[in-house]
């Protein structure tokens, strides 16, 4: 056979070859589009879109271990310290709409110790056009920054409405109580908080100017026909920030009952990036509670420190040394605190 014979018997084998692949040849079906995760800034650093929506969303939280100690063994079962571990997780859902942005928060909440744990709905509430309808925390919640103060915490189904422009704001909300703020017993016989009247109202006003912030808050309890009025302002001063607390109180309530009256000062100190150290103090003024619910009796001072570290990016530690004088029970003297290490996200 000669070359040129080679040469088209090669190829006609090749085509036949070929044309045999091309007709068994197995054809891949386009793959389905997929939709990623993206990034939502219409609201903020941290949403992303809900795949399918146009709806954004946000999750955070933070675990925390800390240690506690208390020089009056009054930390359960006679201990004067109790390790505790608590883990929080919050989804913020947001969107636009004709009534505004639309808004939701669900925040759970659990904790372990030597005597079990427990897992509860923290928050959950909604926001429209600046309502906000649900079970969360009040203005009451907003105090000082150390651990030496206790000027007010509610957490209460409640109806409110906050109007914000520029540097001024008013907030306004209906709330339902479910018992005194820090009293578990009744004070009489005949427990308020079972009555049909278990409402309360609250209004509070604020402003910033320059380097001062304040407010005033007014809250009323219909169940105990008892108020409270709580004025709070903080300044940046030097290398910190400075920041006063004061509360009257016309009889205890669901809004206050540690005493008639109350101050508390502190001074948040910034020494570096890192490190923060809280002086703080607090006076109370008539701490006893008789069974009408009205004030009496002996006063209470405390002062203490506390001591902010930052580790690394979102992981902090605290710890806070807490000094209280009062004259009951034998111990005039009650040292209590705690270390603690939190992981933020």
């Amino acid at each position: 056979m000669n070359i040129k014979g080679l040469l088209f018997g090669s190829a006609a084998a090749l085509a036949a070859v070929s044309g045999a692949q091309a007709a068994d040849a197995i054809v891949a079906a386009a793959p389905e589009p997929a939709e990623y995760v993206r990034v939502c800034d219409a609201f903020g650093t941290g949403y992303f879109y809900i795949p399918g929506t146009e709806t954004c969303l946000k999750m955070s939280g933070y675990v925390r271990f800390e240690v506690q100690g208390a020089s009056n063994n009054s930390l359960g079962q006679d201990r004067n310290w109790n390790a505790r571990t608590r883990g929080l997780l919050t989804f913020d859902a947001k969107n636009d709409s004709e009534l505004g942005t639309i808004g939701s928060t669900i925040t759970v909440r659990t904790w372990a110790d030597e005597n079990g744990g427990s897992l509860e709905l923290d928050e959950a509430f909604i926001t429209v056009a600046g309502f906000q309808i649900g079970e969360f925390y009040n203005p009451w919640d907003s105090d000082l920054s150390g651990e030496t103060d206790d000027i007010g915490s509610n957490r209460l189904n409640s109806i409110a409405y906050k109007y914000k422009a520029d540097n001024f704001f008013v907030y306004g909300s209906v709330d339902e109580l479910t018992g005194y703020y820090s009293r578990t017993r009744d004070l009489s016989q005949t427990d308020p908080f079972s009555k049909n009247d278990r409402v309360g109202l609250e209004a509070q006003v604020g402003t910033t100017y320059g380097p001062i912030t304040a407010n005033l808050l007014g809250s009323w309890d219909f169940a105990t026909n008892n108020g409270a009025v709580r004025g709070l302002a903080t300044a940046e001063v030097g290398p910190g920030e400075f920041g006063i607390a004061a509360i009257y109180s016309t009889g205890a309530s669901a809004y206050y009952d540690l005493g008639k009256w109350t101050v508390a000062a502190q001074y948040a100190a910034k020494i570096t990036d890192k490190l923060s150290l809280t002086p703080g103090v607090q006076y109370w003024n008539e701490t006893q509670v008789d069974s009408t619910g009205d004030y009496f009796g002996r006063d209470i001072w405390k002062a203490g420190l506390t001591v902010d570290y930052k580790l690394a990016e979102g992981l902090t530690t605290k710890v806070s040394a807490q000094y209280q004088d009062h004259d009951w029970d034998g111990n005039d003297d009650v040292w209590t605190g705690f270390v603690r290490l939190e992981r933020k996200f």
